[in-house]
């Protein structure tokens, strides 16, 4: 089966080379518009001496061609931000197939991760889907569950579980695919949700919401965009948040006491604690280098 992997940075190499490694012919890569440093997926296929087109240039006769060359199976979407067009689609056989960082239909958009973080869930997951010509819409193929911690951020689980485990389900996925055995489930559109990109604006604190759900907003944000605050007449941006239950007795936002250079925060409902601020144009930094006890936060 003749597979060609459309994708990109750390993800998309290691996607390419679990599929080579586990048998499967990878004849061509596609990757976005390169400027500057080569990106790893584009190296990884290169020293593999597997031929890269950008996916830009396919809507353009001459670099289609080339495509159409390659006479793909099937195509792999690993980490895909171009739209990739209808005539792309067609010319595999088998179709294509996508990794998403949610339990689709939940959460569909490019935001997945954070949703599930600011909406509060306590399970997520990723969907193996056959591309169609919606937004992340086509039937299931595969899904992964995974627990989401009260400690857990953007970061922490896409790193530690959603992109190893996306590894390996889009390796099992081109396997079922292959053998013939790949489902089509089709998503039930009662329970969609759609959420537009996690800007600054959806992560702004407002320090008489509960504190869970203040903690909720922080690990959403948490590396990016970051859930912002003001503090002394300036915005700053708050990471590593958990939610402290307990009857606090100083107002929200008041900085209750730091220890370990962590920050405990009143909150209604109980405390917020927060690992690490970050004041515009400067790195983040220990809590405790910034806040000090009795300090108050306001609305971001």
């Amino acid at each position: 089966m003749r597979i060609v992997l459309f994708g990109q940075a750390a993800f998309g190499r290691d996607v390419f080379t679990a599929l080579r490694d586990g048998g499967e012919e990878v004849v061509g890569v596609s990757v976005p518009r390169q400027t500057g440093r080569p990106d790893p997926l584009a190296e990884a296929a290169t020293e593999a001496g597997v031929e890269v087109i950008e996916t830009p240039a396919l809507r353009q006769d001459e670099p289609f061609q080339r495509y159409l060359e390659w006479k793909p199976d099937l195509l792999v979407f690993a980490f895909v931000t171009d739209i990739v067009r209808k005539r792309v689609l067609d010319a595999a056989r088998l179709g294509a197939i996508q990794y998403h960082p949610s339990l689709l239909p939940r959460h569909r958009g490019r935001s997945a991760i954070n949703w599930a973080l600011l909406t509060g869930a306590t399970r997520t997951g990723l969907t193996i889907f056959w591309v169609d010509e919606g937004i992340d819409t086509g039937p299931v193929l595969l899904q992964r569950e995974v627990e989401v911690g009260p400690e857990d951020t953007v970061g922490s689980l896409y790193f530690q579980r959603l992109y190893p485990l996306g590894v390996e389900a889009l390796v099992e996925s081109v396997r079922l695919v292959r053998e013939g055995t790949a489902p089509r489930l089709a998503q039930d559109e009662t329970l969609a949700t759609y959420e537009p990109p996690c800007g600054p604006e959806h992560v702004v604190i407002d320090w008489m919401q509960h504190g869970e759900v203040i903690a909720n907003i922080i690990r959403g944000g948490d590396p990016q965009p970051g859930a912002s605050a003001r503090y002394g007449g300036e915005t700053i941006r708050l990471y590593g948040g958990r939610y402290l239950p307990g009857h606090p007795e100083q107002p929200p936002g008041t900085v209750l006491d730091i220890e370990d250079g962590r920050a405990r925060i009143a909150a209604i409902g109980g405390a917020v604690r927060i690992e690490r601020v970050q004041r515009d144009g400067q790195a983040k930094v220990a809590a405790g280098e910034i806040l000090r006890p009795g300090d108050v936060l306001e609305h971001g």
